[in-house]
């Protein structure tokens, strides 16, 4: 994913397999990545469009955080909203941060 989020552009299979595999011994095989890649647009944290007579692939999510709030939320649904709203309810901190960020996102 850092690959990913260093680039901002679509990237092919090879392009990525190309990226990740300079200066590593022994290299990572076109399947391996092709598999992870599917995987990750599978999950919805890569996004997969068609080119040609294959795919590209670019980031749907900003950075780590996001996958694991993603992930949570997919794993956990609404326990996972809850716990965080108790937790938030538990710390005055935490909401007043919590609080801002709703009121200054769009």
């Amino acid at each position: 994913m850092r690959e990913m989020w260093a680039v901002r552009e679509p990237l092919s299979v090879r392009a990525m397999l190309d990226r990740l595999n300079r200066g590593r011994r022994p290299p990572l095989a076109y399947t391996t990545v092709m598999t992870v890649m599917a995987r990750l647009a599978d999950k919805e944290i890569l996004r997969r469009a068609m080119n040609g007579r294959g795919y590209v692939y670019e980031a749907v999510v900003p950075d780590a955080a996001s996958i694991a709030v993603r992930t949570l939320v997919r794993n956990f649904g609404d326990a996972a909203l809850a716990g965080f709203v108790d937790e938030a309810n538990a710390d005055p901190k935490l909401r007043a941060r919590l609080e801002r960020l709703l009121r200054d996102r769009p």
